[in-house]
C-alpha cells in the first residue's frame, strides 16, 4: 500500500502573506524581545545617573512590565507561527484518502414489502 499518493491532477494554491510573514518571523521575534529589554535597562541607567532620584521601586516595576510585555511578545509570535504552518499546510498538495469499500447492510423480507 502506497502512503500519501498525491491526487492527480490537483493545482496548489499560490503562496501568500504566509510566506513573507514566516520569513520574517524571527526579526519580529528579536525586535519586540530586544525593544523592550532595552528599555528596562535604559531606566536602569538613567536611574543610576542622578543621585536624588531614588525611583527603585518604580524602575523594577517598569523591568517586570517590560518582561511581561516580551513574555505576550512571544506567545503572539508563536500564535502566528502556528496560523502560518496552518495556512502553508491547507494550501499544500492533496492526497488520494485510502478507500473503504461500503458493504450494503442486508435486508430482510419484511422491510422489502413495506414500501
Amino acid at each position: 500500500m502506497k502512503y500519501l499518493q498525491k491526487l492527480d491532477g490537483f493545482q496548489r494554491s499560490p503562496t501568500g502573506l504566509e510566506w513573507q510573514i514566516w520569513k520574517r518571523l524571527h526579526l519580529i521575534l528579536a525586535a519586540g524581545t530586544a525593544l523592550p529589554l532595552l528599555a528596562s535597562a535604559g531606566a536602569y541607567v538613567l536611574d543610576g545617573l542622578d543621585a536624588a532620584t531614588q525611583n527603585a521601586r518604580a524602575v523594577e516595576q517598569f523591568f517586570y512590565v517590560m518582561l511581561g510585555v516580551v513574555m505576550l511578545h512571544w506567545t503572539l509570535v508563536l500564535t502566528l507561527a502556528i496560523g502560518c504552518v496552518i495556512v502553508m499546510l491547507m494550501k499544500g498538495p492533496a492526497y488520494v484518502a485510502d478507500a473503504y469499500p461500503m458493504e450494503e447492510p442486508a435486508r430482510d423480507a419484511e422491510t422489502k414489502f413495506q414500501r
